[in-house]
């Protein structure tokens, strides 16, 4: 996911972004598990996509609280 794309999200729809990466890395997780993950690369693309989401919001609790 594109840094620009998590910047124009609301809240909400930040939130709904990382339940739907924290299912996707559940799936993969357990996927990887049982061999069959066709590109290992993609459970680490999730990560970095849930802490960039977790850092977007981060900063916008903060930005609404200043």
């Amino acid at each position: 996911m594109a840094k620009s794309k998590i910047h124009d999200l609301t809240t909400d729809q930040l939130d709904d972004e990382l339940l739907k990466l924290k299912k996707e890395q559940f799936n993969l997780r357990f996927r990887k598990a049982t061999n069959q993950v066709e590109n290992t690369a993609q459970v680490r693309k999730v990560r970095r996509d849930i802490a960039r989401v977790m850092t977007h919001q981060r900063q916008k609790s903060v930005a609404a609280k200043a």
